[in-house]
């Protein structure tokens, strides 16, 4: 799950471990991985990727695309959905 705006607040609860063990959660896939978007580049592959765009209209606008490429079977994109067109642009 990755989020443009805030950051979700497992995130910012598994970082308190600090960087190398948030991220050694990722490599693992046990379970769901909660991301700022602006890290998308990071972000491995999953059957399935969601992005909560609740705020940081640039960083949803560069995260996207990247989400879409990463999510294997489906993309879930939640927000304003007048945000979210304006971002994505016309026809999504």
């Amino acid at each position: 799950m990755l989020t443009t705006g805030d950051r979700h607040p497992w995130t910012a609860h598994e970082l308190s471990f600090g960087e190398s063990s948030y991220w050694a959660q990722q490599e693992t896939a046990e379970d769901v991985f909660f991301a700022d978007a602006a890290s998308v580049e990071r972000v491995t592959a999953r059957p399935v990727v969601i992005v909560a765009v609740n705020g940081g209209d640039d960083v949803a606008a560069r995260a996207l695309p990247v989400a879409r490429s990463r999510a294997g079977a489906l993309l879930v994109v939640c927000g304003d959905p007048e945000r979210v067109g304006t971002v994505l642009g016309a026809g999504v």
